[in-house]
């Protein structure tokens, strides 16, 4: 077992090295893309069952989305959706032999965390403008806006390291049974990792959404208390 910090590289681009982790990314990345192409290029009114199956996912995400953020869900699907199968797809690339989750190691982890911290900054100025945005740091009293700035540092930090740990602990865990009790014995272990891997999956798109949507409305209070005070 290495370890999910060491960087196993595979090879050079000029000076940027490549490491297995993003190779592994890469893979996964344009597997999903030509399976989203090819899962939608023929798409009927009457769906066949491939088409319904899908569909069932994107209604489904919406369904998430509308409960948690209390919001139309058509803004958000995009990127809810792919971090959510991104990340389950990872989590499942375990199933491949020789194959770590590029979610077991940091970089990619820090990368899904910082994806989430610039949508809520983009979604929060969308709602209500820069001013809008940069005032929700000042709220209640400027005197926050340290703890505020922090808060959401951190919160970004602890979708980084929720899923790092989890998803390298079970990797961990059913190395070191593999290699101290043979084959079968793992299988019930690998089964629960697996279902750990759909379920952390599913808790950092919540959170995602938990955050965007705080984000969105805090933005929008100042434009809405304006419009109540000019109204008779």
């Amino acid at each position: 077992m290495n370890s999910p910090l060491a960087r196993d590289v595979m090879f050079h681009l000029g000076p940027v090295a490549i490491t297995e982790t993003v190779v592994a990314t890469w893979v996964i990345m344009a597997l999903l893309v030509v399976g989203g192409y090819l899962a939608t290029r023929r798409l009927q009114l009457l769906p066949s069952k491939q088409q319904a199956a899908f569909e069932l996912i994107v209604v489904t995400v919406d369904a998430q989305i509308t409960a948690t953020m209390q919001v139309e869900p058509t803004p958000y699907r995009g990127l809810i959706g792919t971090l959510f199968v991104f990340i389950f797809v990872a989590n499942w690339s375990t199933l491949v032999p020789g194959v770590e989750p590029p979610t077991a190691h940091i970089e990619t982890d820090a990368a899904l965390a910082l994806l989430v911290f610039g949508a809520v900054i983009w979604f929060g100025v969308r709602a209500g403008g820069v001013g809008g945005y940069l005032a929700t740091f000042a709220s209640p009293s400027p005197i926050m806006i340290p703890l505020n700035f922090v808060e959401s540092l951190t919160r970004t930090f602890s979708l980084l390291v929720r899923l790092f740990g989890n998803v390298m602990s079970g990797v961990f865990v059913i190395g070191i049974v593999l290699s101290l009790a043979g084959l079968l014995v793992p299988i019930p272990l690998m089964a629960l990792d697996l279902l750990t891997g759909a379920v952390q999956a599913y808790i950092f798109a919540v959170l995602a959404m938990v955050f965007i949507a705080g984000g969105v409305a805090e933005a929008k209070p100042s434009s809405k208390i304006s419009h109540e005070r000019t109204t008779p």
